[in-house]
């Protein structure tokens, strides 16, 4: 299959997937995660009909940036953002669906404070409980969700979860279920903030299908689109 067919066919599952569950397609939004893949590949995604590319390092988007391959679609910040590498990504993208800490909360403030701007910002939620998985712990959710209300220069849009990596289909649904209820309670605890957020974004390529049967507003896909990932390296090698 050509990169065309293979996001029409994502597009087509997902669109199947909210149908079965009640929900209007238009409510999911694909995200392409472009993590290793060159300049050229990002255009063809994009010329291809995706709207939203997600990255998850930060030497990758800022080499794409310069390179303005993502021309014509929004950026999202996926992956782990270390708090030395915010002052490269605050002001570069459309959204950070990454800030799982108070210390990184606080950073992506400072530094959106400093270029008088308001950065759109996800909270990573481990909802598996990993220890080798950043996020704040379910536990801590209600009371970083409400500082991130009051911060003047940061706009809460949401949750975010990678849950654990599943062993058998369908096992990351009780997930999905639980994140989702999360989603409902935060909304509902945000009176005066509660219009803004409006994005949940869970479900990868072995399991997005789930995740919009479970409340998915964003779907982080990228096997499923571009195959197996090339070398590391191979991206910014394109780009030079």
């Amino acid at each position: 299959m050509t990169l065309a067919e293979r996001i029409a066919e994502v597009q087509d599952r997902i669109a199947a997937a909210a149908r079965e569950a009640g929900r209007d397609p238009a409510e999911i939004t694909l995200v392409a995660a472009t993590k290793v893949q060159s300049s050229e590949t990002i255009r063809a995604a994009i010329g291809a009909g995706v709207t939203v590319c997600g990255e998850n390092r930060v030497q990758e988007m800022t080499a794409h940036l310069d390179d303005n391959a993502y021309e014509g679609a929004a950026l999202h910040f996926i992956g782990h953002l270390q708090t030395n590498k915010v002052k490269f990504v605050v002001g570069r993208v459309d959204l950070i669906e990454s800030v799982g800490s108070e210390h990184l909360l606080d950073a992506v403030e400072e530094r959106a404070a400093r270029l008088g701007l308001v950065q759109d910002i996800l909270l990573e939620v481990n909802v598996g409980g990993e220890a080798s998985k950043s996020g704040v712990a379910p536990a801590d959710l209600s009371g970083l969700a409400q500082k991130a209300a009051r911060l003047p220069h940061v706009r809460l849009r949401g949750l975010m979860a990678i849950p654990p990596v599943a062993e058998i289909p369908g096992a990351n649904r009780k997930f999905f279920t639980r994140m989702y209820q999360f989603f409902v309670d935060i909304r509902s605890q945000m009176n005066d903030n509660g219009t803004t957020i409006d994005c949940l974004s869970m479900g990868m390529s072995g399991d997005f299908e789930d995740a919009v049967r479970e409340g998915a507003t964003l779907v982080r896909v990228g096997t499923a689109l571009f195959g197996p990932r090339p070398p590391m390296g191979a991206a910014v090698k394109d780009n030079r």
